[in-house]
């Protein structure tokens, strides 16, 4: 099975349910996507890695980004348009936020994310050549057909060393991590390599994501307890 398989049939199956429930500990915000708001983000993210961005199945996207609801959204559209997904920096395409726009220097494209509430738009001027996220993907398309659809064999995950980790492997890997409708939480801030797993396996299970992000979860024990309270956790 391919992710844009799990994700389509994710969506057939209970579209209205929430996908991704996100808290900022620093900022106070919350934001919570159901799964159709989610994957309508995800076609208009895919539709600009394909129409503006030209990816394909040789493409490699790095995302600089911290524990995010759009950096769910950017690991679903990466697989989605059949391109391979990056944690470092070093491909062509590089998405970034503030913090980690120095990192995609050599990128051939760069796409920051202010990571302002609501999804908004810069409000300085980026650098020459540097997208705004927020200002370019409104336009683009609520549906997506890849062009380059990928495969269960086709690079899903580039690593700095080793063979890609393909499609099928994501998929198997994640398949049973948990119970079914299982409300899911991780809290972290730049290290994403456990919501690659968390995002496959909450599609599987027909559950649900609720991300914290917080650079000192140990500042905020009760704050996060009293999440899980109020959000139904069930895994943390």
């Amino acid at each position: 099975m391919t992710i844009a398989d799990l994700l389509a049939r994710a969506t057939s199956v209970d579209p209205s349910r929430p996908a991704v429930t996100f808290y900022d500990l620093t900022t106070g915000e919350r934001v919570e996507l159901s799964l159709t708001t989610c994957t309508n983000w995800v076609a208009k993210t895919a539709n600009m890695l394909q129409d503006t961005l030209g990816s394909d199945e040789e493409t490699v996207v790095d995302v600089l980004l911290p524990v995010h609801w759009e950096t769910v959204v950017w690991f679903l559209a990466t697989w989605s348009a059949g391109a391979a997904l990056s944690l470092r920096p070093g491909h062509g395409i590089a998405v970034v936020d503030p913090a980690t726009l120095d990192a995609a220097e050599g990128a051939e494209d760069v796409i920051a994310l202010s990571l302002r509430p609501l999804g908004g738009r810069f409000t300085t001027p980026l650098p020459g050549g540097v997208l705004d996220y927020n200002a370019e993907v409104p336009s683009h398309g609520d549906h997506f057909t890849a062009y380059y659809p990928p495969a269960e064999s086709s690079p899903a995950l580039v690593r700095d060393e080793g063979e890609p980790t393909t499609h099928a492997d994501l998929t198997s890997r994640t398949s049973g991590s948990y119970p079914r409708g299982a409300r899911v939480m991780l809290v972290g801030d730049r290290d994403l390599t456990p919501l690659v797993d968390a995002v496959l396996g909450v599609l599987e299970a027909h559950g649900s994501l609720v991300l914290v992000r917080t650079p000192q979860p140990e500042e905020h024990r009760d704050q996060i307890a009293a999440i899980a309270e109020t959000e139904r956790v069930t895994v943390s």
